[in-house]
């Protein structure tokens, strides 16, 4: 068949790249580095954005926008933010274009050179902060707390479909408040709204910690993260928290008259998610037949093939379908009747196996004479023959039991590949056989550096749930006394 997949065992880059393609979420673009996210996809990423959407507003978060470009020199404003972007930066130089004098097409026009060169955003830290100096001038006109959904560009050499590409969607929350503890419990505050997102909706196992120094984002005093393992053991970054301290405040000049009448600098935080979540939930939960989407993200959570023989069959099963659809519909589930004629219903099984539906049902003439009905679960490859009176209400119920056991399922995964490590050299073996290890480590960039450069492991967080790390011990590497043990894997 056309749509099969490579196996996870035999290459799971592979596997990757071909449930993307074949499940039709992406595909490459005509601009190297940057994907064309398809209609399916991006059903997916929309109930990704709806579903976050409602939980930053319900901690009192606003929406709205700022521009694609910001001047070059914002960026020179923040030295350590500056560093941590430079590389990654499309830059604009002119502002037109005009035809060849010698018939070569369109060039550069040389007369448009802009005043000041502009950078296509990488993050919006520096051109919110350049408005909120417009925003803030008494304590009554804080917190300020604004989310924008849009586009950033990185400049990536080596992308890869929704993990690492160019351009790519996100969100992007940055907050100002009056005292460094209000911005410090906004930080807290978001890293938790996107693990209960990941864990209760994405059903992705996430633990929360603090990125080492070393890791943390560029300008941040502390950052915190989701780290989630995917099936071949490596770590992904899944979302991240930034305590940005004054830095950008200072930057920019924004300060705010307090209730004494003395001038402050706010205090800022960052936060944003990604459509590397697309890519988390096809490495988290896929197998070798294709997606297997979480309820509560699936675009078309219940498929329907009909199979029948004759007119007449078909007629009383389309039906018989379409008061169910409606049934499902009214207890807020999305459905598809795969009508098709031109397709074969094992053809259509195999599609929508591929795409990840959770369930799907199969209907003939001699199930309608019995009264039954065959429910097929995706995440268990399982089928049951069911009655078809009240069976709206057995795949309502057993909804939750997908959405709960593909969780399940992911947290066994990491509980059988994470471990204590006390030896390095038990380090350097199962590092590479992927693994979440729990080292002690000395504290120090120098240590974290060595490990990094020798096994290409990083200390994904401190964590401060999910996995109890405070012990005394001796660091995996130095061996120099430490008071906790670390994440340590390999990431994408």
């Amino acid at each position: 068949m056309a749509k099969e997949v490579t196996s996870r065992a035999e290459n799971y880059s592979q596997w990757y790249n071909d449930l993307a393609l074949k499940a039709d979420l992406a595909e490459q673009s005509a601009v190297r580095g940057c994907m064309v996210i398809k209609p399916y996809g991006y059903a997916i990423w929309e109930k990704m954005q709806s579903i976050l959407d409602g939980m930053f507003k319900k901690t009192g978060v606003q929406n709205a926008y700022f521009p694609l470009f910001i001047p070059k020199s914002f960026f020179s404003r923040e030295a350590e933010h500056v560093a941590g972007f430079a590389k990654e930066c499309a830059v604009v130089t002119h502002h037109r274009l005009k035809n060849d004098p010698d018939g070569n097409g369109v060039i550069v026009d040389p007369d448009a050179r802009l005043e000041e060169e502009l950078i296509v955003r990488p993050t919006s830290e520096t051109i919110i902060w350049s408005t909120y100096k417009n925003w803030v001038k008494s304590w009554r006109d804080l917190p300020i707390l604004c989310n924008q959904w849009c586009n950033v560009v990185r400049w990536e050499m080596r992308t890869r479909l929704f993990l690492r590409t160019a351009e790519f969607l996100w969100q992007e929350g940055h907050t100002a408040h009056a005292t460094a503890e209000e911005a410090e419990q906004e930080a807290f505050r978001m890293v938790n709204v996107y693990a209960d997102f990941a864990r209760n909706v994405m059903a992705l196992p996430v633990i929360i910690g603090h990125k080492s120094p070393n890791e943390r984002f560029a300008g941040a005093l502390d950052t915190l993260t989701i780290e989630a393992m995917m099936q071949d053991g490596k770590a992904l970054q899944a979302g991240t928290s930034h305590f940005l301290g004054q830095n950008f405040a200072k930057s920019f000049d924004v300060q705010y008259t307090d209730k004494e009448g003395k001038q402050q600098y706010v205090w800022a935080t960052s936060w944003g998610v990604s459509t590397r979540l697309m890519g988390a939930l096809i490495m988290a939960h896929g197998d070798d037949n294709g997606l297997v989407l979480p309820p509560a993200l699936a675009p078309i959570q219940v498929v329907m093939v009909p199979i029948f023989k004759t007119d007449e069959e078909h007629a009383a099963i389309m039906e018989k379908f379409d008061s169910l659809k409606s049934a499902l519909e009214a207890l807020g589930h999305s459905v598809k009747i795969d009508d098709r004629d031109t397709l074969r219903p094992g053809f259509k099984f195999a599609e929508w196996e591929l795409k990840g539906v959770p369930v799907r049902i199969a209907l003939g003439a001699r199930d309608l004479a019995s009264g039954t009905v065959e429910v097929s679960r995706r995440d268990t490859l399982t089928k049951e023959t069911v009655a078809l009176e009240g069976v709206e209400q057995y795949i309502h119920t057993l909804m939750d039991a997908i959405q709960k056991n593909i969780y399940e399922k992911a947290l066994a995964f990491r509980t059988a590949n994470i471990q204590k490590c006390d030896s390095w050299e038990e380090f350097k073996t199962e590092i590479q056989n992927g693994k979440f290890l729990l080292c002690h480590w000395d504290g120090t960039v120098e240590t974290e550096q060595k490990i990094k450069d020798e096994t290409k492991a990083t200390i994904r967080c401190i964590p401060i749930d999910s996995v109890v790390c405070e012990e005394e011990g001796k660091d995996i590497y130095s061996g120099k006394p430490s008071h906790r043990r670390v994440v340590f894997a390999i990431s994408y």
